[in-house]
């Protein structure tokens, strides 16, 4: 059998476990019921024959020739006679206590009640009966008891509560099938959807659609059609970024191919280290690029584990702010920090650092020389704030949304650049569960917000 075959099959017999277990438990308690009922009806029957047994055998007694004489009706007897093998004791006395009739020695029960007792190795269920006889005189009222074995009695329970066994198996049997039939019906469409999933191609991830299907189930399809379209939506951006990256690394390729070439084929000495000089140029640019992009694919969601370390953003950013600083001293750009203590948040580290590295880099690469970059960090409504602002030529309001996108780069800029910087920054803060935004800086140029969660404690 294939495994989503036992699969289902499974979750028909989970299913029919639920269903017909608390059935079968509630049977179990009606039998229990049962055969208190059962034990209570033979009793019933075999009192009012006691009964019966002894008001026939009083009746019998009576005043003949001046003696109180008591005789036994066979039919007394012949009542109990059920096939069991049952035997009858009788005892009839005056009220004087005299022995009229029967044994001597048979215990008496309460007026118009019944007991067990054991009697001469054998378990009795007997009856008394007290009868007036006219003409006695002091010998009326007399008193008539009948005690029979219990092997018709117990027998008379057996067979009821077995007949009550019976109906509730059948009840069990016939409620399992029915759940069977539904559970076959209802699982119905379930079995659709899991064929209508297995007959598609691979690159089929069109909704998928299953006629009939419950309400229960359809927020699974809807789920299932909602996965897939995020599929399509990852797929479709992983063509659009490989087709990016191949264009964007095509270009400085080519490049790197000409200066080399050019710099093989120049003799004069200073050309030569010139064209060397910008052979290395462009291999910095072009590791540049790759050391980007493999950030940014570090960054996507599902790319590597999640990380929960505890980050310092001030120390990141002190640390990003020292490894910038030949540069911005090359350019003469004033770069400092405003802080007023540490401002924790939880994520990954490395990721968290490449996204200031990114904003420094781009803030400096932007500023024109003479210029000012201020990072700025601050703890604010259970919020970690940096803020990132630059004196450079900045972005259009009509811009800012598409310059997080992959290799977007703003129409007229001079600067060099892979139009990466700002989509990995987006990446790494929505996956912190933080968001970034862009706005004008005091001085005219560029600032750039991030907010995350702070860490507690």
């Amino acid at each position: 059998m294939r495994i989503d075959k036992l699969r289902i099959s499974s979750l028909r017999l989970q299913l029919l476990a639920w269903v017909v277990l608390p059935l079968a438990g509630l049977a179990a308690i009606n039998l229990w019921t049962s055969h208190g009922n059962a034990l209570a009806t033979a009793n019933l029957v075999t009192d009012r024959m006691l009964m019966a047994s002894a008001r026939a055998i009083a009746e019998q007694v009576a005043v003949k020739d001046g003696v109180l004489d008591a005789t036994i009706p066979p039919a007394a007897i012949e009542m109990f006679d059920t096939g069991d093998r049952d035997r009858v004791y009788y005892h009839v006395e005056t009220a004087g206590g005299r022995l009229l009739t029967g044994y001597p020695d048979l215990p008496t029960a309460t007026q118009r009640g019944s007991i067990e007792t054991g009697f001469r190795e054998h378990r009795l269920r007997l009856a008394t009966l007290g009868h007036a006889v006219i003409g006695a005189g002091g010998d009326s009222p007399i008193t008539v008891t009948v005690g029979v074995t219990l092997a018709g009695h117990d027998a008379m329970v057996w067979r009821l509560w077995l007949s009550a066994f019976g109906q509730q198996l059948a009840l069990v049997a016939i409620a399992g099938v029915f759940v069977l039939l539904g559970l076959r019906r209802g699982l119905a469409p379930l079995l659709r959807l899991r064929d209508a999933v297995r007959s598609r191609s691979r690159s089929d991830l069109d909704p998928v659609e299953v006629p009939g299907a419950q309400t229960e189930i359809r927020p699974l399809i809807e789920a299932l059609n909602a996965y897939m379209a995020r599929v399509r939506a990852q797929m479709a951006a992983q063509r659009r970024f490989i087709a990016n990256a191949a264009h964007q690394l095509r270009t400085p390729l080519a490049l790197l191919s000409t200066q080399a070439s050019y710099a093989l084929r120049e003799t004069v000495p200073d050309a030569r280290h010139e064209a060397l000089v910008a052979l290395q140029a462009s291999s910095g640019s072009l590791a540049r690029l790759a050391e980007q992009l493999l950030t940014l694919s570090r960054a996507e969601p599902g790319s590597r584990r999640p990380r929960a370390d505890r980050i310092d953003l001030t120390e990141a950013a002190r640390q990003v702010l020292e490894t910038h600083a030949p540069i911005a001293v090359g350019r003469n750009i004033d770069l400092g920090l405003e802080e007023t203590g540490p401002v924790p948040v939880i994520g990954d580290g490395t990721m968290l650092r490449e996204m200031i590295v990114n904003l420094v880099d781009n803030a400096l690469r932007y500023s024109a020389p003479g210029g000012s970059v201020t990072v700025k960090l601050a703890a604010i409504d259970n919020e970690a704030r940096l803020t990132v602002a630059d004196d450079g030529p900045g972005i259009p309001a009509d811009e800012r949304e598409h310059v997080f996108e992959r290799f977007y780069r703003v129409a007229g800029t001079s600067e060099e650049g892979s139009g990466l910087g700002l989509a990995i920054v987006r990446e790494v803060v929505e996956n912190g569960g933080g968001r970034v935004t862009l706005g004008d800086s005091a001085a005219g140029g560029l600032i750039v917000e991030v907010r995350l969660p702070l860490a507690g404690g």
